[in-house]
């Protein structure tokens, strides 16, 4: 997705998890996706570069649509997720 589609996305929810460290980086984005209604968006801040791999990867596996991840700052990251239907 080009970085003019991605701001065409709107999130429903934004999870600033900047300042911690995995495993904590994505069990905090897998509890904010199960407070969410299938096909919502959630964006997700983070500034720990592992994040930027395993959040992705992990929410991939766990049936979710990556829409994006870009650089925001110097060390930081948005992603952006679709939540699973259903």
């Amino acid at each position: 997705m080009s970085e003019a589609e991605q701001r065409v996305v709107e999130a429903q929810e934004t999870l600033d998890i900047r300042g911690e460290v995995c495993p904590y980086t994505f069990v905090r984005t897998k509890l904010a996706l199960e407070e969410l209604a299938g096909g919502a968006v959630l964006r997700v801040l983070t500034d720990y570069p592992p994040a930027t791999r395993n959040i992705p990867d992990s929410a991939k596996t766990h049936g979710h649509e990556v829409l994006g991840l870009r650089a925001t700052g110097e060390k930081e990251w948005e992603i952006i997720i679709r939540k699973k239907e259903g």
